[in-house]
C-alpha cells in the first residue's frame, strides 16, 4: 500500500471515529432531554414513580459522560488533530460535561417532587411553564448542534433571557407565598431549589450554543456577551 492511500486509510477511520463519538454525543443527549422532560411533567402530574426514576437514571447519564470523554482523550492522543478536528474534539468534551449537569439539574427538580409529595407548597404553574421553556431550549441546542447551526446557536443564545425574566418572576411568587405562609419556608425553598435547578439548564444550554459558535468559526465566545454574538455570523 503507498503513502496516499494509506492516509487516506487513517483519515477514513479518523473521520469515522469522530462521527462515532459525535452519535454517543446525540445519544447521551436524548437521555438528558428525556430526563428533564419526565421531571417537568412530575412537577405538574406529581407522579412519584416517574420522579424516582429520573433519579434512578442519571447513573447512566453520568456513565455517558466518562465513557465519551475517555474516547476523546483516547483520540487527542493517538491522533494528535489540529484545527477543526481538536475543535470538534474539545467542544465535544464541553458539551457532555453541560449535558452531565443537566441531569444533575433534572434530578434536583424530581427531588423536589420526592421530597414536597402530599406537603404543602405554592402553586407551580408558572415553574412548569418555565420548565418547558427549558426543555424547548435543551432540544433546540442538541438540534443545532447535531448540524453546527451557528444562525440557530445564536437564537438560542438569545432565547436565555426570557428563561431569566421567568426565572425572576418565579422567585418573587414565591417570595410572597412564604411571607404570607411562614409555615411552608421549608417546602418553598425546595421548589425555590427546582426552579434554579431549571435556569440553569438554560445556561448549560447557552453554553452548548458557544461550543458550536467555537467549532464553527474558530472563536471563543464565552465572555462577549449575547450583544455581540450576531456580529460572529457576519464575519
Amino acid at each position: 500500500m503507498d503513502n496516499m492511500n494509506l492516509n487516506k486509510h487513517i483519515s477514513g477511520q479518523f473521520n469515522a471515529e469522530l462521527e462515532g463519538v459525535r452519535n454517543q454525543v446525540m445519544s447521551m443527549g436524548g437521555l438528558v432531554e428525556q430526563q428533564l422532560n419526565d421531571a417537568i411533567d412530575t412537577v405538574h402530574d406529581q407522579n412519584l414513580e416517574i420522579a424516582r426514576r429520573v433519579v434512578e437514571r442519571d447513573v447512566k447519564v453520568n456513565s455517558l459522560e466518562v465513557s465519551i470523554d475517555e474516547e476523546c482523550t483516547r483520540m487527542i492522543a493517538k491522533r494528535q488533530p489540529a484545527a477543526s478536528d481538536l475543535r470538534l474534539i474539545i467542544a465535544i468534551i464541553k458539551t457532555i460535561a453541560d449535558l452531565e449537569r443537566i441531569g444533575d439539574e433534572a434530578k434536583q427538580i424530581a427531588h423536589m417532587v420526592i421530597d414536597n409529595a402530599n406537603k404543602t407548597q405554592p402553586p407551580l404553574v408558572s415553574i412548569e411553564n418555565m420548565g418547558r421553556n427549558v426543555v424547548k431550549m435543551l432540544h433546540n441546542s442538541l438540534d443545532a448542534f447535531a448540524r453546527m447551526d451557528v444562525e440557530a446557536a445564536v437564537k438560542i443564545h438569545e432565547s436565555d433571557k426570557r428563561v431569566n425574566r421567568e426565572y425572576e418572576s418565579v422567585v418573587r411568587e414565591l417570595m410572597t407565598f412564604m411571607m404570607e405562609d411562614p409555615r411552608s419556608i421549608p417546602n418553598v425553598l425546595k421548589v425555590l431549589w427546582a426552579a434554579r435547578a431549571m435556569e440553569r439548564v438554560g445556561d448549560r444550554c447557552k453554553n452548548i450554543c458557544e461550543y458550536i459558535i467555537y467549532f464553527v468559526k474558530g472563536k471563543d465566545v464565552r465572555h462577549i456577551g449575547s450583544d455581540n454574538l450576531q456580529s460572529i455570523l457576519d464575519e
